[in-house]
């Protein structure tokens, strides 16, 4: 394969552009991305051309390979510009962001349209070679073929050029959604001088608003809709009047009911939901959330709703009793009726009463290198690991750390970690990769490397940063992805990490990393005070512990509601803005405890099925919360530091990435099926 030349003046078309990724510029992005296209068509034109000429030469070195490489190439190239338009956001950026992800979408489309590769694939799938292919190849070859028939190849010429038309405006709709959503968030702030406004918020709360103030190059304090200052007021401040603007605000983002239109998601959601089901129709389903289930281990929307279904049966008489229990408080604090602006703050009332605890009181405890330090303690014991921090190289942000992994000496991995909010970044926790694990050739193996990205509130007053506990569950969780991306030894780019698991599948080893977080050995390694160093004392930690499950049906209800509205607007089909509204009314009148009020426009900030990958697949985290939940309760019955357990689980699910099917690899680590019953149990449903 020709090498793209070598150059300074283009970070984006080196062989490791994140190794220059402070030097990239907006006016980088689609010249690199066009280069490298354009090169890929090249090779793939004399790809095809020379294996059709002797077809009994295909294999998986002569075919797959040289693919792997090039998308391995093009991906080196993407991510960080996708990194960057998420993590630095500019107007420049997002220009060129759009226009390359166009280029991209076109590509990706006219692979997945490609008869030659097509025809090359299936006679490879199809032949003796394949018999001595590893399993893992064998799922790649199946995986691509079900891929071509989802990208429209066997379409007619007309409706593969419409298909082409919605993939690229779908990729359209779902940035500026993304985009209006962080405009509209930046877009409101609210200033404070007068302390007293702030009545109920703690010292360390009140030193964040004071910070945000700062950073703004303002004065006393400002609230912003980032997530640490949101919750911040939510949480503590006695201040109704103030907790009702501020909800108002977060809840109407980026709608018709905000004071700023310009940003407004309605009709976009429309477009994106008529266009899906096109896309979905014209490939011979239904509706897209048949389309969305295909490769998923759930088989069928009916499935998914069921399964929803059963869970909101189990949870949602308890759900009714805490939500009323949460009344009553309320009411005998003098409130006439809760509103959706109290729920959040009288439910801290009422758990400091129950349990004595709140998340601000076991924040000093909870400092961020030392939670970071027990973190890396924990799956060092588990898996055989060790961390070290890589100085002086490139970073986007001067918060960004950059960390080895290293297993008997030898780096296996490397990450990024970004974990506080500020302004161009967009709100949420996520993990992203780089690039995977993958043998170009025999003398080489490329390592995996992944981006961990959260929004926690930064260092104030000099003090180190300090986290909530739901922070670190949230901390635990990324990192339980970037686990699955890091430590795989799979070494097909096709399957490597995160590549080819089902969406309902890839939750799960994050979803089990949050278990640690309430377990006392972990507690112990990861608390310790700001000001003495003591670990958390033994009255906090019982207080944590009991308080864990504290309103874990309502929680229970919130998330069955999010994943069944998904799944009925993808059911559904075309929808207005109206009814969209219409349908997710409908499901929590059926589902949820409370109503909220009329202007809340919760799903003009869905980003996770408008913008992200969670299409009719939302239901994935419950679904992969079950198998979660029954995985950790082997290191339950075994303990929770079992080294023998651990590495089971290593081997079984962590290392195997998307090699095979997602249940067996399940059934080999917990020796049967998973029980439904663990989840319940596991968040205190009683049955």
């Amino acid at each position: 394969m020709t090498r793209l030349k070598q150059t300074i003046d283009n970070p984006l078309l080196l062989q490791n552009p994140i190794e220059k990724v402070d030097l990239i510029e907006p006016n980088h992005v689609e010249e690199a991305v066009s280069s490298i296209i354009k090169q890929n068509k090249v090779e793939i034109k004399r790809l095809v051309t020379a294996l059709a000429n002797r077809s009994n030469s295909v294999s998986w070195d002569s075919l797959m390979k040289p693919q792997e490489i090039m998308q391995d190439r093009l991906g080196k190239s993407w991510s960080p510009v996708s990194h960057l338009n998420s993590v630095r956001n500019t107007d420049e950026l997002r220009e060129a962001y759009d226009k390359s992800l166009a280029l991209l979408t076109d590509y990706s489309t006219q692979l997945g349209q490609h008869r030659g590769l097509f025809e090359l694939t299936k006679l490879l799938y199809e032949s003796k070679e394949q018999q001595n292919l590893s399993p893992t190849r064998k799922r790649i070859l199946k995986d691509t073929l079900t891929g071509f028939r989802l990208s429209g190849l066997h379409l007619k010429i007309d409706q593969q050029k419409q298909f082409g038309d919605i993939q690229k405006r779908l990729a359209e709709l779902s940035s500026k959604y993304e985009q209006n959503l962080m405009d509209a968030s930046m877009a409101w702030t609210k200033e404070i001088s007068n302390k007293s406004q702030l009545a109920g918020l703690p010292q360390t709360e009140l030193a964040l608003l004071a910070s945000s103030a700062k950073l703004r190059k303002k004065s006393g304090y400002l609230i912003t809709l980032e997530i640490p200052t949101y919750m911040a007021v939510m949480t503590y401040a006695d201040d109704r009047q103030l907790r009702e603007e501020l909800y108002k605000a977060y809840s109407t983002r980026a709608s018709d009911q905000s004071l700023n239109k310009d940003f407004d998601n309605s009709e976009i959601m429309a477009e994106l939901l008529k266009l899906k089901t096109a896309k979905a129709k014209l490939l011979g389903f239904e509706n897209y959330a048949q389309l969305s289930l295909e490769g998923k281990m759930a088989k069928s929307p009916e499935e998914v709703i069921k399964f929803l279904t059963d869970l909101n049966d189990a949870s949602k008489s308890q759900a009714l009793n805490e939500y009323q229990t949460l009344v009553n408080f309320a009411t005998s604090a003098g409130t006439d009726k809760l509103e959706a602006w109290d729920t959040t703050y009288f439910s801290e009332k009422l758990k400091q009463q129950k349990y004595r605890i709140s998340q601000s009181e076991l924040r000093p405890y909870l400092v961020v290198d030392k939670v970071i330090n027990g973190l890396f303690n924990l799956t060092q014991h588990l898996y055989g690991i060790s961390f070290e921090k890589i100085k002086g190289t490139s970073r986007w942000h001067e918060d960004v750390i950059h960390y080895s992994i290293k297993r008997e000496g030898k780096v296996i991995a490397e990450f990024y970690l970004d974990l506080y909010a500020r302004q161009h970044k967009r709100g949420g926790a996520w993990m992203d990769s780089y690039q995977s694990r993958f043998i170009p050739n025999k003398n080489s193996v490329q390592i995996p490397i992944a981006y961990l990205t959260c929004n926690f509130a930064p260092a104030v007053n000099e003090q180190p940063a300090m986290l909530t506990h739901d922070e670190v569950v949230t901390l635990f969780h990324e990192f339980g992805h970037g686990l699955h991306h890091m430590l795989t030894k799979v070494d097909e780019l096709s399957a490597s990490g995160i590549a080819n698991v089902p969406w309902d599948a890839v939750e799960l080893p994050s979803q089990f990393m949050e278990n640690f977080c309430y377990q006392p050995e972990i507690i112990e390694k990861i608390s310790g005070h700001v000001d003495t160093g003591k670990p958390l004392p033994k009255e906090l930690l019982e207080k944590l512990i009991a308080a864990k499950n504290f309103q874990s049906a309502m929680m229970m209800v919130r998330q069955i509601e999010f994943a069944l509205f998904d799944m009925r607007i993808h059911c559904e089909g075309e929808l207005s803005a109206q009814e969209i509204q219409r349908i997710l009314n409908e499901t929590r009148k059926e589902v949820a405890v409370t109503a909220p009020p009329g202007f809340n426009r919760f799903q003009n900030g869905f980003s996770h099925i408008f913008a992200g990958g969670y299409s009719a697949g939302y239901y994935s985290y419950k679904w992969a919360e079950v198998l979660s939940a029954d995985a950790f309760s082997l290191f339950e019955q075994q303990g929770v530091m079992n080294k023998t357990t651990g590495t089971s689980f290593l081997h079984n699910i962590l290392e195997k990435g998307g090699s095979a099917d997602p249940m067996q690899l399940f059934e080999k680590f917990r020796g049967r099926k998973p029980k439904f019953e663990a989840l319940l149990k596991q968040s205190g449903i009683i049955q």
